[in-house]
């Protein structure tokens, strides 16, 4: 089963489940699995209180830029990768007000 996570019709990142943390409902798909050339670095500030610092990203596809509609832990803190169970370092995960992510044909978010 793969995991999908799209805007404005274009694909931003594809992975198998297994490969995909999800963490307070958030899909976190691995670098590796993504588009290149959709993310372009944003300057919002954010700080989660038990995962650390995050950095954001803007989203673009071909016919919009959607704002800070991505973000990731570069360096989550060591509390969290336990408590979640695996190492998302660098993991990117995205809005789902903004993102459309599909697993076996179940959809939430918006296009």
């Amino acid at each position: 089963m793969d995991i999908k996570a799209t805007a404005a019709g274009t694909l931003l990142a594809e992975a198998p489940a297994a490969e995909v943390v999800v963490i307070e409902g958030n899909h976190y798909f691995p670098q590796a699995s993504l588009t290149i050339g959709v993310l372009r670095p944003s300057t919002k500030p954010y700080v989660c209180p038990w995962k650390g610092h995050a950095e954001y990203f803007d989203v673009t596809t071909p016919s919009r830029t959607l704002p800070d509609a991505a973000w990731t832990y570069p360096a989550p803190k060591h509390s969290a990768i336990e408590r979640v169970g695996r190492d998302f370092t660098g993991y990117i995960a995205f809005d789902p007000v903004q993102v459309n992510v599909v697993i076996q044909g179940e959809r939430s978010g918006t296009e």
